[in-house]
């Protein structure tokens, strides 16, 4: 199988695409819907969460933002949220078409705020077109419509979520931080896509170089299946997409194996992401 998924793919072409799926299932849902993935959320709630992430990204990049003290000026230009369902509905399209535009217009290597350590265009683009895909599958559970994902882009986003959302690298400017193995190595394994990766569950813990006490659950992420692992979770890629993000999966996810790593997978997996 492929050690890594191939990119960049066209992130914003993505973004285009699962947005305007996500706005076509909810413009005639029921506003008060429950959206059983976010299930303190109605449809509405979820209409005007999506618009307000990708009116803060368009910011971010049509203002040109590099620095964290640049937020406060972005925060301030923030928007009322509107009462009316016809409301939510011009704010995401204009937050919607605003991005794609800003994101199509920059070189991906363009410096911009971004809080993971990928300070770029690209990431934030990338970011975004995961943020439409998952939302798009909630909006679909909300209303019984669901529909495939692409396959290409979420194979991109079982990486994502496995090396930046979950992942732990060993960071020499962060002396005071541990990282102890919470279970063996465990292979997810894209059977569509043909991408594997080799997970290890992790206990991060101790002092950051702020000051900051972590105790976080996370995962050493190798590319590629490592010999002699034989435990493994497999799936299609959307499938294992929606595991990661703790959303059912359309089809079957399989497990084989050492019983005690994948329940300490488990764990990582079921950890909330902000």
């Amino acid at each position: 199988m492929t050690s890594r998924v191939p990119t960049p793919l066209p992130f914003a072409d993505h973004v285009e695409r699962e947005s305007a799926r996500f706005r076509t299932v909810l413009a005639d849902a029921d506003p008060a819907a429950r959206v059983p993935t976010c299930p303190d959320w109605s449809a509405d709630d979820l209409l005007w969460h999506l618009a307000e992430v990708q009116w803060f990204w368009g910011e971010i990049v049509e203002q040109g933002v590099t620095e964290r003290g640049g937020l406060a000026a972005v925060e301030a230009a923030r928007v009322a949220r509107p009462a009316d369902r016809e409301g939510l509905l011009a704010c995401f399209d204009h937050a919607t078409a605003r991005l794609r535009r800003v994101l199509s217009q920059l070189p991906a290597d363009t410096e911009r705020w971004m809080w993971a350590d990928d300070h770029t265009v690209g990431y934030i683009a990338r970011r975004q077109a995961h943020e439409a895909l998952v939302h798009r599958l909630d909006a679909e559970l909300a209303t019984g419509q669901r529909t495939p994902l692409d396959p290409c882009l979420s194979a991109d986003g079982v990486d994502e979520a496995l090396v930046v959302m979950r992942g732990h690298e060993d960071d020499p400017a962060e002396p005071g931080l541990a990282a102890d193995p919470l279970g063996g190595a465990v292979v997810v394994s894209a059977v569509d896509t043909m991408h594997t990766w080799t997970v290890t569950p992790l206990r991060v813990h101790g002092t950051e170089s702020d000051g900051d006490e972590l105790d976080v659950l996370a995962l050493d992420v190798a590319q590629g299946a490592r010999p002699g692992v034989t435990t493994e979770v497999c799936g299609t890629a959307a499938d294992l997409d929606a595991w990661l993000w703790n959303r059912p999966p359309a089809g079957e996810v399989t497990r084989v194996g050492d019983a005690d790593a994948l329940a300490a997978v488990d764990r990582v997996v079921s950890r909330a992401v902000d």
